[in-house]
């Protein structure tokens, strides 16, 4: 995983990699949220680019992190789920708490 914080445009970049599973989603949750009370941005973007897998922890890391920038008035940006990720984060009701956008949407929004 790397994280990148551009002072900008206040946007933190996630980029996860591997599988999101009960195993590494504490690690991650540590990670994340530490970038995020060092930063407070006004926009999360965890890019999903290299996930590979993903089951219910990956959705309560999701939660977690909008619980978090919620009273901040942040938002968070789901970017580029593999189809079979995309189809988990719908199922679960995702896009009410974050956009989802894939590649070419992230282009077309410049």
């Amino acid at each position: 995983m790397q994280i990148h914080y551009n002072t900008e445009t206040g946007q933190l970049l996630v980029q996860l990699d591997g599988e999101i599973d009960h195993h590494s989603s504490n690690a991650l949750r540590a990670e994340v949220d530490a970038a995020i009370y060092a930063h407070l941005p006004q926009r999360l973007i965890l890019d999903f680019r290299n996930v590979s897998f993903m089951d219910s922890s990956g959705i309560g890391l999701i939660m977690g992190r909008y619980k978090i920038l919620q009273p901040l008035g942040s938002e968070i940006i789901l970017q580029n789920p593999a189809p079979h990720i995309s189809r988990i984060l719908r199922l679960a009701g995702m896009e009410r708490l974050a956009k989802i956008r894939s590649e070419v949407q992230k282009e077309a929004v410049k």
